[in-house]
């Protein structure tokens, strides 16, 4: 496995990103094009800076395992949902340019104001139906790369089992899995947190592309890989076991942080 880390995680642009991760010790990340001064989800996608962050990336010996392309996807309005998969497309060409295999995405919720927050209607059959609707159309856009879902505990596929639900559902070889175990187990999970990581790789483990070594308090708060209450090693291990060799990408930490979190990934998968 790789250490990796959101590039999102610095203020840096463009080569001097690629820079700060290779100093903090990483060798992968999860790359957002707003590290290159782009939006996050372009109107248009201007080649050439793309092609020198693929350049960027390799002379500072980073993989970039995976680019963002979250949007909500069970956003409310129509009208939002179709614009944004109009700018999507242009996340999945710059992929196709840097050679990156797998774009993010996010699974949404009816909270039009923050993708990532629970709402009573986003386990509905509506939002379920949005989502497929969504997510058919990215899988046409992607056009042979590799589309990455997490289960997140606010969106429309909240957890393993629908995640395993989705997959079958769909079964496109081009859908795949980004497990994060803070996610997995949550603040109230943290007592049973072995239990649910060995169910949830049960279900996905085959299926897993990406991984995120996110650590969590047991107030539920955010911290630093190795500061926390997850058993980052007991899910690694899994993913060992799981036959995973990509990358394991912190985030959700300052930037003052990253360089602490590298060596501790380091050290960790080592």
């Amino acid at each position: 496995m790789l250490a990796g880390i959101f590039s999102r995680t610095y203020a840096a642009k463009g080569d001097a990103v690629f820079a700060a991760i290779q100093a903090d010790r990483f060798t992968a990340a999860q790359l957002n094009l707003s590290s290159l001064g782009l939006e996050s989800l372009p109107h248009s996608l201007p080649e050439e800076v793309v092609l020198q962050a693929k350049d960027d990336a390799a002379k500072h010996g980073v993989l970039l395992a995976a680019l963002s392309g979250t949007y909500n996807m069970i956003h409310p309005d129509i009208a939002y949902r179709k614009a944004q998969r109009g700018k999507f497309a242009n996340v999945v060409q710059a992929a196709k340019l840097m050679g990156i295999g797998v774009v993010t995405l996010c699974t949404g919720s009816r909270d039009k104001n923050n993708m990532w927050a629970h709402h009573a209607d986003n386990q509905s059959a509506e939002a379920w139906r949005d989502f497929r609707v969504e997510l058919d159309a990215a899988l046409a856009l992607a056009d042979g790369l590799t589309l990455a879902i997490e289960p997140e505990p606010g969106n429309v596929v909240r957890d393993a089992k629908i995640a395993r639900r989705l997959l079958d559902e769909v079964g496109s070889r081009h859908l795949k899995i980004i497990l994060d175990a803070a996610n997995l187990i949550g603040q109230d999970g943290i007592p049973r947190q072995h239990q649910i990581m060995a169910a949830a790789f049960e279900l996905l483990g085959q299926d897993v592309v990406l991984a995120h070594a996110k650590d969590i308090d047991t107030k539920g708060k955010v911290v630093p890989p190795g500061q926390g209450a997850v058993d980052l090693k007991a899910f690694a291990a899994l993913l060992k076991c799981a036959k995973f060799s990509g990358a394991f990408v912190a985030h959700g930490f300052d930037e003052k942080d990253a360089n602490a979190a590298g060596v501790y990934l380091k050290k960790m998968l080592t």
